[in-house]
């Protein structure tokens, strides 16, 4: 699957995903994009957004994009508080449509 992982997320969880075409926000240019320009980007692109922006996640109505949007909880963005939640996402996706939300805590 084609994954995009948001500016506030470290670019090494993707290493966490092998068998994935993993991308970072700023890695790809897309640094400082607002978020609702940064979905219709990422529409036809990808087929999932990982994220910890929780104000987004409040804000959007996920039902209407062609992507799987994957909320992480963690204590902080920093790669130690984040990759212990990475193993569940290959698990999860299967089970997931385009449109649908899911957090991992």
């Amino acid at each position: 699957m084609k994954i995009l992982l948001d500016e506030n997320l470290d670019w090494r969880l993707s290493r966490s995903l092998p068998g994935h075409e993993v991308q970072s926000v700023p890695l790809i240019g897309w640094a400082g994009t607002k978020n609702g320009a940064l979905l219709a980007r990422a529409s036809g692109l990808f087929e999932v957004f990982v994220t910890m922006d929780n104000a987004m996640v409040q804000q959007r109505d996920f039902a209407k994009l062609p992507f799987i949007v994957v909320t992480l909880r963690a204590r902080s963005n920093r790669l130690v508080d984040t990759s212990p939640l990475m193993p569940r996402l290959p698990t999860l996706l299967p089970t997931l449509r385009p449109g649908q939300m899911v957090g991992i805590e």
